[in-house]
């Protein structure tokens, strides 16, 4: 019987956030990609929450979109609403969070995928690797066509054998109902990949109609819009948007929730898979947190053109029974109509300290994995992930070396040095306090920071690179003019200051000084500049923050330089700890394990103690190296 056979440069599987990033960078590098789905249908499906950014997400995106990734780009084409989080603190914490047309998000990044050189889409589930020689040579399909590559991207999000279940109700389907891959589990176990079980869950989506939004607080969005993508005109954003809600839990839902946590399979044991400890359903929280007498709910539209509301904060995998009972607590939602019932999804996946900080598994040379199937959790997370799988397997194929991103150059590197060197007993979800340096890595400055990585890798065009080499220009010349601008304590300077509520200056004092006052900044103090000049909004909140918090970035940056000393004492991969005298047992079948690139990444893995890494420089020292 004759098969299908086909040949490219890279195999994508999976078209979620992190196989569509994959793809993406894969076929705009020049590389003959394909991208399989179980179902073309579901491109860049949001299958729980409706929104993409918000606390440290938003960073992520910010990061993606300035190396020269689709998400930003997605997300304004087809926002419905918008909003700056965490505006009352420092802008390390600033963080954009967009509401999304879920069926307009997916159709928008659909079309793009579609009208990319290079990309082939096809409707398939991939059931088995080509593995030949410890290296990877394709893939084959449920019905045995396949696919030749020289590299292979595991994007397969939570559909590898999940099943999702609500009370004593259990489908065996991936999220929304679509088909599960139910082969490529036994496939990757059978090549010496570990699998383990992990479970997310989302809330129920429910009838606008049946919504007495009078009894909720209306939560609007944020005037003027700022856009996610660095490459998007500001004006081109400024719309109309629609409203999200905010309701709260009480005592009776909790005691609802209560009477019936044996019914739970979250507790009763048929969820067999860890949950996220920092996104977890309600029916944790009023176990964990009995004291707290409610819980945030925010009612979110799913899109321009349906009915749906989600219901964010409440994921749960309750019975259907209950689930109306405690829904129907909540202020507005006494009669609230049920669309589609929450669930938990359990679902395999791999242990990423099986993978290299290129996303490249250690014991299969050109296969790489992105996305959930590493144990993380959300869109944001995912996306990145599938965008460097995407473009080390690229540059795998031509020969080249990888993108590593480290740890103070971005929240991606932050990320992927935790999945790789961190046992995650849980999935992973990005959060600021995760990253050190979040005063330097703030998703206002992403475009300064990563652009020249996105240009040298091949995916920011030079105009685009040029401009932001012009704007850091820009930046760095007007900050140096500031301060060399003298302020007497004079009429004129005292009726300014006093007419932003700041304090009279006692003596003279340079500009800069004068716009660290929190109250202060350089365009409120624009008459005191005999050459202020009228420049762009993202320069000048970059100048503020500059002289605002310069004496902290000043701090950091010389942290940073500790780290990369640190960072730059390279290990050999051929290293055999065990046989170092001086180290401990367990530190040494936990660096044969993990293979750490540096002695920064070694003394971050758990089990390696300082002591340890003493003993290792020791050992370096010794043998020249």
């Amino acid at each position: 019987m004759s098969v299908v056979t086909e040949e490219y440069d890279v195999v994508i599987v999976g078209a979620g956030h992190a196989g569509c990033e994959a793809a993406l960078a894969s076929a705009r590098l020049g590389l003959q990609t394909i991208m399989f789905t179980v179902s073309v249908d579901s491109i860049a499906l949001m299958p729980c929450n409706p929104n993409i950014g918000g606390s440290s997400k938003g960073h992520l995106v910010r990061e993606l979109d300035a190396l020269g990734g689709e998400m930003g780009k997605n997300i304004d084409k087809t926002f419905i609403q918008s909003r700056m989080l965490n505006t009352s603190k420092g802008p390390a914490v600033h963080s954009l969070r967009a509401q999304a047309d879920k069926q307009d998000y997916s159709r928008a990044m659909r079309k793009t995928l579609e009208n990319t050189e290079n990309l082939t889409i096809r409707q398939a589930e991939v059931a088995e690797l080509i593995v030949e020689d410890g290296k990877i040579a394709g893939v084959k399909t449920f019905s045995k066509a396949e696919y030749r590559a020289k590299a292979v991207v595991l994007a397969t999000g939570t559909y590898l054998k999940a099943r999702c279940i609500y009370g004593d109700v259990c489908n065996y389907t991936g999220p929304n109902g679509l088909q599960a891959a139910n082969h490529l589990s036994d496939s990757l176990v059978e090549n010496g990949i570990p699998i383990r079980r992990f479970k997310t869950g989302t809330p129920a989506r429910v009838d606008k109609r049946s919504i007495d939004f009078s009894k909720m607080q209306e939560q609007k969005g944020d005037t003027p819009i700022v856009p996610f993508s660095f490459s998007t005109d500001p004006a081109t954003v400024q719309k109309e948007q629609v409203s999200c809600w905010l309701t709260y839990t009480s005592e009776e839902t909790h005691k609802i929730i209560r009477d019936n946590i044996d019914r739970s399979p979250l507790f009763s044991g048929a969820i067999e898979g860890t949950g996220p400890r920092y996104c977890p359903s309600i029916e944790d929280k009023v176990v964990k947190f009995p004291d707290k007498p409610r819980h945030q709910i925010f009612v979110e539209p799913e899109g321009n053109y349906t009915n749906e509301m989600y219901l964010s904060g409440m994921s749960s995998s309750l019975p259907e029974d209950v689930q109306y009972a405690m829904y129907r607590t909540l202020p507005g939602l006494e009669n609230v109509k049920i669309v589609r019932n929450a669930y938990a999804i359990e679902y395999d996946c791999i242990n990423a300290n099986d993978i290299k900080a290129s996303l490249e598994f250690k014991s299969i040379s050109g296969l790489f994995a992105a996305g959930q199937i590493n144990g993380s959790s959300g869109y944001e997370e995912a996306a990145v992930q599938g965008f460097m799988a995407g473009v080390n397997a690229a540059r795998k194929v031509q020969g080249k070396e990888p993108i590593i991103l480290d740890r103070s150059q971005a929240y991606i590197g932050v990320l992927i040095d935790d999945l790789v060197t961190k046992e995650n007993t849980e999935p992973y979800r990005m959060m600021t306090s995760r990253a050190e340096y979040r005063l330097l890595l703030r998703q206002d400055n992403a475009d300064l920071r990563l652009t020249a990585i996105g240009h040298e890798i091949g995916l920011v065009s030079d105009e685009r690179y040029e401009y932001v080499e012009r704007k850091k220009q820009i930046i760095a010349e007007e900050v140096a003019r500031i301060k060399q601008i003298p302020l007497g304590a004079n009429k004129r300077t005292q009726e300014i200051v006093e007419r932003y509520g700041s304090s009279p200056l006692n003596t003279g004092m340079t500009l800069d000084e004068l716009i660290r006052r929190p109250e202060l900044d350089y365009e409120k103090l624009k008459e005191l500049d005999p050459e202020y000049k009228n420049l762009p909004q993202d320069i000048v909140d970059q100048i503020n923050i500059e002289i605002k918090y310069e004496g902290y970035i000043v701090r950091q940056q010389k942290q940073v330089e500790n780290f990369k000393r640190v960072e730059r004492r390279k290990l050999s991969e051929d290293i055999d700890y065990k046989s170092i005298s001086g180290l401990r047992i367990e530190a040494g079948q936990k660096l044969d394990k993990f293979k750490p690139l540096s002695i920064g990444q070694a003394s971050r893995i758990s089990g390696v103690s300082p002591a340890d890494i003493a003993v290792l420089l020791v050992y370096l020292s010794k043998e020249g190296k």
